[in-house]
């Protein structure tokens, strides 16, 4: 009898794969090739995440609509205002820019939110539950600010983890240090697309987006250590 996979074990397996030759073509081979994919990836990954979304509603469609939009609203203003995140500009690696900013980041803003998002959204509901019975604490309220407050601090410590290694990689860069005005930032804003991530009702168990934070997490910790 042939063995059967989910479309969650597909798509872990396709992010594995494209993951371990990135890594291996940039801290082993130093293949500019591979640097120059990152936007095919991001919408291979962008793709995956879509299609491992089960029972996809217009409020879904209205999130990701929104997380997109604003993502590249925010980095349009702070790319040529310098009001938000710090004085940085984007290099061409990501490709085609639109006033200053290439149009993929808003998918990676989607991509960083919605995966962080449905992480403490799996993680934490057996334990949210657990708590409002000890503490007779609404679940609800409860579940809001795991979400969005630790789901905004998982996102900023995926930004951490990720600006030295895309700084390196031509991605970005910045004029002087990466200042901690960035995270601030990444945080409220974080914390505005996560807040309307919770509100949407659409369904939150993926995981794949679970999969695949944790599969990116690796990829740039390995990088951070073997690019210095």
């Amino acid at each position: 009898m042939p063995i059967k996979f989910s479309k969650y074990q597909i798509a872990t397996a396709i992010a594995i794969l494209f993951h371990t030759i990135g890594f291996l073509g940039i801290a082993v081979f130093k293949n500019n090739f591979i640097i120059q994919s990152t936007a095919f990836n991001l919408l291979l990954m962008f793709a995956l995440l879509l299609w491992t979304q089960n029972e996809k509603n217009y409020l879904f469609g209205l999130f990701l609509l929104l997380t997109i939009t604003v993502g590249i609203g925010v980095e349009m203003i702070g790319v040529n205002t310098k009001l938000l995140f710090g004085d940085y500009s984007y290099d061409n690696v990501l490709g085609f820019k639109v006033k200053n900013v290439p149009l993929i980041i808003g998918v990676n803003w989607f991509i960083i939110i919605y995966c962080c998002g449905i992480s403490i959204n799996t993680l934490l509901v057996k334990a949210i539950d657990k708590i409002s019975l000890e503490t007779a604490t609404p679940p609800m309220r409860l579940k809001a600010l795991s979400v969005i407050v630790d789901g905004a601090t998982l996102a900023v410590f995926f930004d951490w983890l990720m600006e030295p290694v895309a700084v390196q990689l031509g991605y970005w860069k910045w004029n002087g240090e990466i200042p901690f005005y960035n995270y601030l930032c990444w945080f409220i804003v974080s914390v505005l697309l996560l807040t309307i991530f919770h509100l949407f009702k659409f369904n939150k168990q993926n995981k794949f987006a679970v999969h695949l934070l944790m599969i990116q997490v690796m990829f740039f910790l390995l990088l951070r250590i073997f690019l210095n």
